[in-house]
């Protein structure tokens, strides 16, 4: 197994031959040559996520700040938590994918990771556009540091910002890898079940504007998920010996209680008071969530009986289709991604 090294920045020594070059632990120049690329997949993703450029300000939120005083209890508080909670994922991920990087020694995947850093930059954007249009300074704070007063919320953030920060405090190969598959339950669990409540507004007529900004971010994620699957299948080739019975065990684990989590985490900000949801619903969709991550991987199944999306969440996902037209009433024109068509989420 290669010892993690951090990247060198200047390296004249570097390899020039792309057959040598590696996912981690490689000799690399740090040279951006778009026209030799190891891992092929990359042009793709690369052009995907720059086509995918947008400002948090194109959608209008003018319904939803009519919307936001006129929304019942259940669904204000889970709105707040669940907002509160996506700012925090946006943040760490923003200030931990450079960390990363440090170490990715394929210079066209670090291409793509600063893209991603980019992007996480433009959600919490988002996501700071929505407070501020919706609520009053003293709200938009409170719903910021919800973590400070909601100790299931902190408890959230916890499990999350201590998987970073393990591998901050000890770089090795064994806490690379748990930070990576830390990523891809943030970008493929945490994040898919939440928009999940922002599409559920939508299909109730609610917050049209507020669901429109989560359809733009979710059309990122789905590039940054891709990217991160990748990398772990790239490193299943490359670094076999990284995959071994016990850190396999140690992924099925870590993605089990990262969809335990998410489910206690619903219930707790859903439950069964919001129309159109259910803790049984939420349930058996972020088990199918966790399936779906599991199985990309290569590992199988995870949760017996969850292999296919649940009939009762059929319409989350034609909620996150980004291809499908929708027509913004204030501005009578189509709000369909006109520079770029949407990954089919096959993750």
């Amino acid at each position: 197994m290669a010892e993690l090294v951090k990247r060198p920045l200047f390296n004249p020594d570097g390899d020039t031959d792309v057959t040598l070059r590696r996912m981690i632990g490689g000799n690399t120049t740090n040279l951006n040559d778009f026209n030799n690329m190891k891992y092929p997949w990359v042009s793709d993703w690369y052009r995907q996520a720059m086509n995918n450029f947008w400002i948090p300000e194109e959608i209008n939120l003018g319904q939803d700040v009519k919307d936001y005083p006129h929304l019942v209890t259940p669904e204000r508080r889970a709105y707040d938590k669940i907002l509160s909670f996506l700012v925090f994922l946006d943040s760490v991920q923003t200030a931990n994918l450079p960390n990363v990087a440090e170490y990715i020694t394929a210079n066209e995947v670090n291409l793509c990771l600063n893209i991603q850093t980019f992007q996480e930059c433009i959600h919490s954007q988002s996501y700071s556009y929505m407070l501020d249009t919706i609520c009053n300074p003293t709200e938009r704070n409170d719903i910021l540091f919800q973590w400070k007063d909601d100790a299931h919320l902190l408890k959230r953030n916890t499990f999350i910002g201590e998987l970073y920060n393990d591998f901050q405090k000890e770089k090795t190969m064994h806490n690379f890898l748990r930070v990576l598959i830390a990523n891809y339950i943030l970008e493929g669990i945490y994040f898919y079940s939440g928009f999940m409540f922002f599409y559920n507004l939508g299909r109730n007529g609610r917050m049209p504007g507020s669901v429109q900004e989560i359809r733009y971010i979710n059309r990122d994620e789905n590039t940054h998920l891709w990217l991160f699957r990748n990398i772990l299948v790239e490193l299943q080739k490359e670094e076999p010996d990284l995959f071994n019975e016990a850190n396999v065990k140690m992924i099925a684990e870590m993605i089990d209680e990262g969809v335990r989590q998410e489910i206690e985490w619903g219930h707790y900000v859903i439950g069964d008071e919001i129309e159109g949801l259910n803790k049984q619903m939420l349930s058996d969709y972020i088990r199918y969530l966790g399936n779906q991550r599991y199985d990309s991987l290569g590992f199988g199944t995870l949760y017996k009986g969850f292999e296919t999306e649940p009939e009762s969440m059929r319409w989350v996902s034609q909620y996150a289709n980004a291809n499908l037209v929708k027509t913004d009433f204030f501005e009578a024109r189509s709000t369909a991604y006109a520079k770029s068509t949407a990954l089919v989420d096959d993750l």
